[in-house]
């Protein structure tokens, strides 16, 4: 790796704005590049196209002179930068229009890699467990930082919110890089994040040199953040590794999920690790949440959740009084025959679990189907998808039908929360 910069004042002010980039869209296919070993001490991939190399090193060469490049990932598209550089590091804040005060997540490629850019170089033993079993994926974890790393990364904490993702492409670039790579979410900021290099390109194009485009993200959620230096140990941001499993580690039996099980003002206000204290992904539309009902033993699913179709399309008609048109609904109520042909009145959709498709028959109500909402994990990978398909088609109003928050459930309906502008809540349905 190369000598770190001297870390600047986490309030010292973003460089000056350059020109406009023409921004290179490149295109690898994941399967490309495969890791013989299991061993994450120090590993290193093996790449079956020039193609795939080639794409690689230019990247990584960008990222090297200090150039910020958009990358896919396992849970959706990463800014990346070098973390060790903190002008590098800037220029995320600029491209994203991101808050000065809201940190970084750090990504590395080898537990060596970690090790170097720690205090003392040690990885705390209560990480043990955490790293075996979940490492490389969709995990975060809260640090000791070295000097090595800046204040723009950390946002003047004396920790730093690391992860190992298992994306083949996103490994494979921070070995090519031989740096850790800074790596919020590839949007603007506020905005929903980029689940498909589409999005990036919307957001970012003309504001970064380069954006590798990986196919769509295959959990389509943020990671899971864990600090593990508090006690109890706590879920700062539930993501891709989820409470239940993460309760299982163990260590982990009394973690708890921050704003379910505690909550802490000093800690929102100065924030360890993104996602905790600004309103995010957010389209255009204003987005309404209405909340899951966990139906009772004495009632069938689809009785439930027509409750919540039912009183979106009466909101939906109380809206059009106000003078609005147009309305998006993402769909999580249908039976295990919805997801291939379901219809209601006048409107009809199809599709299938990984990539559903809008076939609205009424133009004023775009459906899209996000999955069946006893399959959270649907849910995720399709959540950003559709309400940046639904912002495109010019909606007045997003509707989301909200899910259990068991499993993958629980950051589903976090990231719907921040989205939201109002919710209409479960008191509501039932008094239909």
């Amino acid at each position: 790796m190369s000598p770190a910069t001297s870390p600047l004042p986490a309030a010292a002010a973003a460089p000056a704005p350059t020109a406009a980039f023409a921004t290179i869209l490149e295109t690898i296919d994941p399967s490309t590049i495969t890791y013989p070993s299991a061993d994450l001490e120090d590993p290193h991939p093996t790449i079956a196209l020039p193609h795939t190399r080639r794409v690689l090193e230019h990247a990584a060469q960008l990222l090297r002179d200090g150039q910020v490049v958009g990358m896919p990932t396992e849970t959706v598209y990463g800014l990346a930068s070098n973390a060790l550089d903190s002008a590098a590091a800037q220029r995320i804040f600029q491209a994203k229009n991101r808050p000065q005060d809201n940190p970084l997540i750090v990504h590395v490629s080898s537990l060596k890699m970690l090790r170097s850019m720690l205090k003392d170089n040690q990885i705390p033993p209560v990480y043990a467990e955490l790293i075996r079993t979940y490492w490389p994926g969709p995990l975060t974890l809260l640090f000791p930082r070295s000097t090595l790393i800046p204040n723009e990364i950390t946002c003047g904490q004396a920790t730093v919110a690391v992860r190992f993702p298992s994306h083949p492409i996103t490994r494979a670039l921070i070995t090519a890089c031989d740096r850790p790579l800074a790596a919020p979410s590839a949007n603007s900021s506020g905005k929903p994040s980029p689940t498909l290099a589409s999005h990036v390109m919307d957001d970012l194009k003309g504001k970064i040199p380069m954006v590798i485009d990986g196919g769509q993200c295959s959990f389509g959620i943020e990671s899971t953040v864990v600090d593990g230096l508090r006690s109890p140990p706590a879920i700062l941001r539930p993501g891709g590794v989820t409470f239940e499993q993460i309760q299982k580690v163990k260590g982990m039996e009394h973690v708890q999920v921050y704003k379910k099980h505690f909550t802490d003002a000093a800690m929102e206000q100065a924030p360890t690790t993104p996602g905790m204290k600004y309103r995010h992904y957010s389209p255009e539309a204003e987005v309404v949440l209405v909340e899951f009902v966990r139906p009772s033993t004495a009632e069938q699913g689809s009785e439930t959740v027509s409750g919540q179709y039912s009183l979106i399309l009466q909101e939906i008609e109380k809206l059009k009084q106000e003078g609005k048109r147009r309305f998006g609904i993402l769909r999580t109520s249908f039976s295990s025959s919805a997801t291939d042909s379901h219809s209601s009145g006048n409107r009809e959709i199809t599709g299938n679990g990984d990539s559903a498709v809008d076939r609205s028959l009424d133009i004023d109500v775009i459906e899209f189907p996000l999955g069946q909402s006893s399959k959270p994990e649907d849910v995720a990978r399709e959540l950003f998808r559709g309400l940046r398909y639904l912002d495109s088609q010019n909606v007045d109003c997003i509707f989301v039908e909200g899910i259990s928050e068991e499993d993958e459930g629980l950051a589903v309906m976090n990231r719907v929360r921040k989205a939201a502008s109002r919710t209409i809540t479960s008191e509501a349905i039932e008094f239909l």
